[in-house]
């Protein structure tokens, strides 16, 4: 699920200046308003020009009012009566119209941890997530015009995001068949950030990379999953030694057959069987019991 863009707010560059520039002309136009003083008070211009001074004060006013810094990987928003009029990214300095409305925005990478969650998984088991997500600005018009707080709009959706993948899959897979939370990383990793940058499209927003930082069930099933877990680690080991019982079992019983080392009736071969299978599979070690006399006996 993901949030269709409704709106058409694009990032553009605005016409903005080198502040330094504008800095230059500002110590100018201060010079000659401190300079038309001096020579009016002393009477060497005439009082025709006292307008001068007043101008160029007015000047360097103005000019003052347009200035604005901008640190690196930082974007300023410029408006003009609500109206969007582009966006400025270059860092230092800067001047633009005093009557342009400066918003600044960091474009810079943001890591947030999400809050667990608690999630129904595929087969409906409750489990606990929590996310790490680095995400950054890329479209500043989008991310101050088209969301109301874009930092808000980012948690929910990290929220939302981890609640769609948690239920997509089951938590884990005994039988190694399906893909599960606990066993794929990568590629629920690689779901959720798809997830994630889809949804935040809409505000400019993107995703650089994700993952699950808690993943475990809830407590009030998490002792009976251990358990669960715990028999099926018994049943697995218990079925790899038999198999290798039952292969180590056909290699004697073929090796004496093949060595004509002893000659087995169909009873006694099963008793040999029955015999090596305790042993092998046994828990216990066995105890060596000495035949004193024939094979029948």
């Amino acid at each position: 699920m993901t949030i269709s863009n409704l709106t058409a707010s694009r990032e553009t560059p605005a016409s903005t200046a080198s502040g330094l520039a504008m800095l230059g002309l500002l110590a100018l136009l201060v010079v000659g308003a401190i300079f038309s003083v001096f020579q009016l008070a002393n009477d060497l211009w005439p009082p025709i020009l006292s307008l001068i001074p007043i101008v160029l004060v007015t000047a360097a006013v103005f000019i003052a009012c347009g200035f604005y810094m901008l640190q690196p990987n930082q974007a300023a928003a410029i408006t003009l009566f609500g109206a969007y009029r582009g966006t400025d990214r270059a860092s230092g300095l800067r001047w633009v119209l005093p009557w342009l409305i400066r918003r600044v925005i960091s474009v810079r990478s943001n890591n947030v941890i999400s809050e667990r969650i608690k999630v129904n998984d595929l087969r409906g088991n409750p489990i606990e997530m929590a996310a790490q997500v680095v995400w950054r600005v890329t479209d500043t018009a989008q991310a101050l015009f088209d969301v109301d707080d874009y930092r808000a709009f980012v948690n929910v959706q990290i929220e939302a995001a981890v609640r769609t993948i948690g239920s997509r899959y089951p938590y884990d897979d005994y039988e190694h068949q399906e893909v599960t939370l606990r066993g794929n990383h990568d590629q629920v990793g690689g779901e959720l950030r798809a997830e994630l940058i889809a949804r935040l499209s809409v505000a400019g927003i993107t995703v650089d990379e994700c993952g699950f930082t808690h993943l475990a069930y809830a407590s009030e099933i998490a002792g009976a999953m251990l358990r669960r877990q715990q028999a099926q680690a018994v049943v697995a080991a218990r079925q790899t030694l038999v198999e290798g019982a039952v292969g180590m079992v056909e290699m004697a019983l073929a090796q004496l057959s093949a060595k004509n080392v002893v000659e087995l009736d169909d009873e006694r071969r099963a008793a040999m069987v029955s015999n090596l299978m305790v042993v092998l599979c046994g828990e216990r070690d066995t105890q060596p019991v000495v035949n004193a006399g024939s094979l029948y006996q």
